[in-house]
């Protein structure tokens, strides 16, 4: 064996990256795949977003050959997770490996780009390899080929396909479009808009114009020369790599048996190494034991007694075994448990995690660590077995008495998961169902609570009810260390015969046996989950019109909540579509040909095909280091030293720098805003939680991130006063920051005439506001490298470079022209790339500089997520004053904002909420905003900073208003929209024209379109009909006030006619540079030579670079497009007026001038071909209003608080567009990010204010399965507008408010609920009708919290008391 090894690579580490050879000697067992990509290959698509295998940027194509077979399996993994020695003899596909621009995109790059389904860009190499392994494993499957354009797959697959990615920008619903194009049965009049085909194209065109795949050429994953090396079985040399694959059980306890239990602990065993996303690791390993050559632990067995499931084995492949034992099964109810189970498990995690994370694995994680397991919970039902093997015996006990063991040793090892046959006693019937409740139904979320149940039922002679013979109830995920069975709610259940009263009894058990430990967060809400599963389980077996013949494992129970997995199809591949076809509703123009047209974003199939370079993409220089920050835990307190835990630095540090290390001549600045500047480092005193104390600089960035973690940091809070953590505190103490008087808003009318004028009064009501993390996908990142003349360049991902320059050459204390930053692109900003990108451009210039070799850093998720600081939290406290017809008279509000601990851009928070809440005519309007300095980390713009808030603050006024007065909330809100003088008296100049004031046309062009009336009547008929669904519809309107800033632009043509633009906007994903090439290419035209009508292709945007286009400012505001757009047209304008003569010289000689020939005239009589222009907005017009409504209607689930987005209608005002199928992304992402505040996204800390949602695992973003579920957006053009840059108007930030309308129809459903609650006497009687607030983000906790955590008690009372109630 050993000398066939060393024929065939000699042992070493052998794979393939799309179709190249790898063989690595030597190398540090720990390394993941993805630490390899990067820094070894230039596969550089593969993107690190979270270290945790919860995003999918670093997703990746693994495919195994099997030479007995012949066969290739495929499957996609998370890189970040998967360790390389552990890809041995393997072949793994990048979307590099798809396809590029010189060989050619693939068919999945094209449509991506032509669906308008990339922004930023950061994430979509890791959705394209996604959707890359659905497509090739649909075509392997035994399928018909329906048609020879599309591929096998099934729309309902495509949508799934990338469920396990996310994305900050887009929405989602144009990459779930460009998935279902390949799609057999997909309808090509469903897809959205996109740019191969224009509206009203028959069918047929449309299929032709789509880029062309052909499923007979499919791209070969795994080469033909690694085939020749696995013919025989290579095995790492275990001494080099440290790193042992035994084959055997025998081999295994023998290696156990030979490393003592000290030995042990430095040893790590290893299937899929997933378990490190959740639990991370700081400790390092003598030896890694891989499991997987074990064939006892990587086969299933199936028997008549049971399918016996290796440890070893993936949960795809559990799930893939456990749909296909039902075909060696005789009993239709065993085929349908097992079914069960597996639609359970394939709601687990993502696809990526679960093609790799092993059954085995899970369990020990349960068992050891508490991890909240489905799979546990689950088998635990069914009285699963484990078969576990330990240095000197074998044995086999029930799962239970697994998790009730003292955590597994070292040494014992999970051998297999045997899954028994159930057969039901004759004249009875087996039920069996699985339960979870979490953020995202398609899983990738932990659960709330899970619950399985199986129990055996039969008829209760004489009587039309039902008796349990027996019941398993199983309960896991809800706060204690392992799942349980209630043994004593199952005691109670068996032998009985079921009814209301029966449930009464059981469920008031349940609630005492499902209790979560201390220091869970929900406990309530867990604990009524748990309330509302049984209930669901049971409730219908109680009911008299139930027929026997209906229920069991294949009759059909009508769900109660919609959370039994046993009422989906079991064939996941063909359930129904999650999303349902939507409508894109634009106005394009040719007039200014080409803006105005809906041409893909530049760079699409680039940012596809994983080509394009963002700033950790840069190779790294020669002697690079990396850099990790080392950050305050402490809210305040003093700093009295920094040490490593081990004593001495760990492996790999070069240096740790602080605040002593900035140069005499320079200052300790991080970054700067125009209101101030913070510190880089905390000197002596750290003022907050997450505050940058030190550098780390090390010579690998896993090596300085694993040293800050090991950091500890010595405090000292000796006569400190207490911190400042609320902004009650800062009031008490009088902590405040300045607002300059040109921000100072101005109050409207008179608040006390319009009090007195008021029928009802509303006094000191109270809102409050959370943060909201950024959660671009490309964590802050820079890399600074030492230039010649004591000089820095620093690539940084940042939307202010001018201002991270300034900061840079005050760190270092050289001169401005010392300094150079250059940034091309940014993986998604929404403001939190601006100020606080800054102090990591700084931390790697001031390395850079001290230590004479280039630094980069790439911020890990948590510590990212820490110091980030965020959208602004608030306090609203609110006086109203309104008529009885609901005319509101006057408003009075207190804001407190929590600022944090340095300015930043807070002083402009007053000014925006405000411009933002006057969207309704108040009567009058007065307020007292103080912006409070707390010891939080500072917190920054955030998309439509300050106008989120507001304009969500103006609708919850309006629905308390309205509830107080009993009166459609619909109703009052068109009541106070202002009239054209109203609104001129509350935005004065910002008002425009009249013709400008669209928003009363938009607001009933919403309603006709979206049908709202009609839909409303229907809404109230679902609400008769269901108790346990409630749904709620709302309409909302929105103002948003933008501001021009001056913005610089140059245009240079070269000599062969092609041309060169800068610009001072970052592209982020917002398409600038797709608008600023379509400027370019209209304004040029306008010098009416031969082929200019193709100019758009002869466009460059190259990047910023602070040397070469100074005054660049903030891209942010939404405006930073259509002003650089104007730059440009100003630059082009130029131009255009130094070619005219040249032309007209030409046109006398020749009749006809081309563009090329034009060119090369003025390049042969020294025309100045390059011009650069400084646009500055007039003061009278650099302010104007955006408009917008949308209809949103939504599903709540009384017994588990999901809130499912069933329909959302925007019409939102672009002016006229400049590119309508940008303006659309941006709206429909901004729309979604706005879910995500009202309601998914909770920032929580802990008491000194440290971030604790700090991770993918704590922290959920909007997933494909979280947004609408039908998408309609309409763009409304509304004319020319004199003012405007060719007459169009802002979007990237302004739609974000409209997400507002989802909020106010879950307070409608709720609302729905608690009346019914109060029917059922679950609520007292003035609680039923008084107002109540729906915090943000409305969680599904705080739904189920108020719609009734006791709703199930309360239901079953009522309705023993009055029978007729449960009909």
């Amino acid at each position: 064996m050993e000398s066939r090894e060393r024929k065939r690579g000699g042992g070493n580490l052998v794979f393939a990256v799309n179709g190249e050879r790898f063989e690595v000697t030597s190398i540090d067992p720990s390394t993941t795949l993805l630490e390899f990509l990067r820094s070894q290959t230039r596969f550089k698509s593969v993107k690190l977003g979270c270290g945790e295998g919860g995003c999918g940027a670093c997703v990746v194509l693994l495919s195994k050959y099997d030479p007995v077979r012949d066969q290739v399996e495929d499957y996609t993994v998370n890189s970040c997770l998967t360790l390389l020695c552990s890809i041995n003899g393997c072949s793994i596909t990048t979307t590099e490996g798809l396809g590029n621009s010189k060989e050619g995109f693939h068919a999945i790059h094209h449509r991506i780009a032509g669906f308008h389904a990339s922004q930023c860009g950061f994430c979509t190499p890791g959705m394209c390899v996604s959707f890359f392994s659905v497509l090739l494993n649909a075509e392997k499957r035994n399928r018909p080929d329906l048609s020879p354009d599309f591929s096998k797959l099934s729309v309902s697959e495509a949508e799934k396909a990338i469920a396990g990615n996310l994305c900050r920008c887009t929405g989602y619903r144009p990459i779930v479009d460009a998935c279902k194009s390949f799609a057999s049965d997909v309808d090509i009049e469903d897809l959205g808009l996109n740019s191969f085909w224009h509206k009203g194209e028959s069918k047929e065109n449309k299929v032709n114009k789509l880029p062309s795949y052909d499923s007979s050429c499919q791209l070969s994953t795994f080469p033909e020369f690694l085939k020749e090396e696995l013919q025989s079985t290579v095995l790492l040399d275990s001494e080099r790599y440290s790193w042992y694959s035994p084959v055997s059980i025998g081999e295994l306890q023998g290696m156990l048996e030979s490393k003592g239990a000290n030995d042990m602990t430095r040893a790590k065993i290893v299937v899929s190494n997933t378990g490190t996303g959740y639990y991370k690791e700081l400790a390092s390993y003598d030896t890694y034991i891989d499991l997987r050559k074990i064939p006892e632990l990587s086969i299933v067995k199936r028997g008549s007694t049971g399918i016996q499931i290796g440890a070893a084995v993936s949960i795809t492949k559990a799930i893939v075994e456990l749909k296909d034992s039902g075909k060696d099964i005789m009993y239709d109810d065993a085929k349908m448990l097992l079914r069960k189970i597996a639609d359970h498990f394939d709601k687990i995690a993502s696809g990526s995690v679960r093609n790799s994370a092993s059954i085995g694995g899970n369990l020990a994680m349960a068992q050891r660590s508490g991890f909240p397991s489905d799979i546990v919970t689950v088998l635990l039902a069914v009285d699963a077995l484990v078969e576990i093997v330990t240095v000197s015996k074998w044995e086999t006990i029930t799962l239970e008495e697994f998790l009730e063991r003292p955590p597994l040793d070292s040494r014992s090892i999970i051998v297999s998961v045997k899954v028994p046959i159930w057969k039901q006693e004759s004249h009875c019937k087996l039920m069996f169902e699985t339960y979870r409740a979490s953020p995202r139904p398609l899983g990738n979320a932990l659960p709330y609570l899970n619950a399985a149940f199986l129990a055996e039922i039969c008829p209760c002679h004489g009587t039309d009810r039902f008796k349990v013979n027996h019941v398993r109830l199983a309960f896991g995920a809800y706060g204690t260390k392992h799942a349980i069975r209630a043994r004593k709610v199952e005691e109670i259940l068996v032998g009985r015969t079921l009814d209301h009263e029966v449930l009464q009894e059981t469920m008031k058990l349940v609630r005492a046996t499902v209790v979560p430990e201390d220091g869970i967060s929900h406990p309530s809400y867990r604990m009524s989950l748990a309330e509302a599963f049984l209930f669901e389980f049971l409730q219908m077996l109680s009911e008299t019109s139930v027929e026997f013949s209906g229920v069991g494992l294949n009759g059909y129970i009508d769900s109660q909540s919609g959370t039994g997995y046993g009422v989906e199809k079991c064939d996941i591949s063909h359930s129904p579509p999650q999303l349902l076809p939507a409508k894109q509703t634009i106005i394009s123009s040719s007039e200014h040909h080409p803006v105005g047209e809906p041409i893909a974003k530049t760079g699409a199939a680039l940012q596809a095909s994983g080509e394009a370079i963002f700033v950790d993409d840069i190779p790294s220089p020669a002697d690079c280091l990396y850099g990790a920050f080392i950050y305050s835990t402490k809210p305040l307190a003093r700093v009295t030293g920094v040490h490593f835990k081990s004593g001495s630095p760990p492996n790999g540090v070069a240096a740790i720098l602080c605040y002593k290390d900035i140069p005499v001549e320079g200052e300790n600045i991080g970054a700067r805003s125009i209101f101030g500047s913070e510190p880089l480092f905390a000197s002596d005193l750290t003022r907050c939680a997450g505050e940058r104390i030190a550098l780390v600089v090390a010579d690998t960035q896993k090596h300085a991130d694993i040293a800050a973690a090991l950091a500890v940091v010595d405090y000292d809070t000796e006569n400190l006063e207490p911190p400042i953590l609320t902004v009650e505190d800062a009031i008490e103490r009088s902590s405040f920051f300045e607002i300059p008087p040109f921000l100072n808003p101005e109050h409207v009318g008179d608040f006390n005439e319009g009090m007195a004028a008021a029928d009802h009064k509303i006094l000191s009501a109270e809102i409050r506001l959370p943060s909201q993390y950024y959660f671009y996908l490309e964590t802050q990142t820079a890399l600074a490298i030492p230039d010649e003349d004591n000089c820095m360049v620093v690539y940084s991902s940042i939307q202010a470079p001018e201002f991270a320059h300034s900061v840079v050459a005050k760190c270092l204390g050289v001169p401005a022209n010392n300094v150079r930053v250059i940034t091309r692109r940014v993986g998604g900003g929404f403001g939190g790339k601006a100020i606080r990108a800054m102090p990591t451009a700084a931390a790697c210039a001031l390395a850079a500089h001290r230590l004479h070799r280039p630094v980069r850093m790439y911020l890990n998720r948590k510590t990212d997520m820490i110091m980030a600081g965020g959208r602004h939290p608030m306090k609203i406290t609110y006086s109203v004053g309104f008529k009885s017809d609901g005319k509101i008279t006057a408003l009075h509000f207190v804001l407190l904002i929590n600022a944090g601990i340095s300015e930043d851009i807070s002083p402009i928070l007053p000014s925006n909420i405000l411009n933002a809440l006057k969207k309704y005519n108040w009567g009058a309007l007065s307020f007292d905003i103080k912006v409070c300095k707390t010891n939080h980390t500072s917190k920054s713009a955030m998309r439509a900073p300050g106008e989120l808030q507001g304009s969500f603050i103006a609708e919850a006024v309006i629905e308390h208003v309205a509830a107080s007065l009993s009166m459609d909330v619909d109703f009052v809100r068109n009541r106070n929209l202002h009239s054209y003088d109203s609104l001129t008296l509350f935005y004065k100049h910002g008002a425009g024209e009249p013709t400008e004031y669209t928003l009363p046309t938009i607001w009933d062009k919403v309603a006709t379109t979206s049908r709202y009336n009609q839909r409303l009547d229907m809404v109230k008929q679902f609400n008769e009909i269901h108790k346990w669904r409630k749904r709620g519809i709302s309409r909302v309107p929105i103002l948003h006030e933008v501001l021009l800033r001056p913005t610089p632009g140059k245009v240079s043509i070269l000599q062969d006619g092609s041309i060169v633009v800068e610009v001072g906007g970052i592209e982020l994903g917002q398409g600038l540079w797709t608008k600023v090439k379509q400027m370019t290419a209209y304004a040029l035209s306008l010098i009416k030579c031969g082929g200019t009508e193709d100019l758009l292709e002869k466009v460059r945007v190259i990047q910023a670079d602070t040397l070469s286009m100074i005054q660049g400012g903030f891209t942010a505001g939404s405006t930073t497009s259509e002003s650089s757009c104007e730059a440009v047209r100003i630059s082009c304008n130029m131009l255009v007026e130094r070619l005219t003569p040249v032309k007209d010289s030409l046109q006398q000689k020749t009749g006809s001038v081309k563009w090329e020939a034009l060119i090369s005239q003025a390049y042969l009589q020294a025309v100045n071909l390059s011009a650069s222009a400084h646009y500055v907005p007039e003061s009278t017009s650099m302010k104007y209003l955006n408009y917008g409504a949308a209809v949103s209607e939504v599903q709540v689930n009384l017994l588990t608080g999901e809130t499912t987005i069933l329909r959302s209608d925007i019409i939102y005002d672009c002016g006229q567009s400049l590119n309508p199928a940008v303006d659309l992304g941006q709206i429909e992402g901004a729309f979604v990010q706005g879910i995500g505040f009202f309601m998914l996204e909770e920032c929580l800390s802990d008491p000194d204010g440290l971030v604790t949602s700090d991770s993918t695992w704590t922290y959920k973003i909007p997933t494909v399965d979280t947004i609408p579920k039908q998408f309609n957006v309409e763009i409304m053009n509304s004319g020319y507008h004199q003012k405007r840059v060719l007459s169009s108007k802002a979007s990237g930030e302004p739609p974000l408010l409209l997400a507002a309308s989802v909020h106010c129809a879950t307070r409608a459903a709720i609302k729905e609920a608690r009346r019914q609650l109060a029917s059922w006497g679950g609520l007292e009687g003035s609680e039923a009708n008084s107002p109540f607030q729906l915090s943000v983000p409305a969680t599904m906790p705080v739904v189920k919290e108020l719609c009734g955590l006791h709703v199930v008690e309360s239901y079953l009372k009522a309705s023993l008391a009055n029978p007729s109630r449960s009909n």
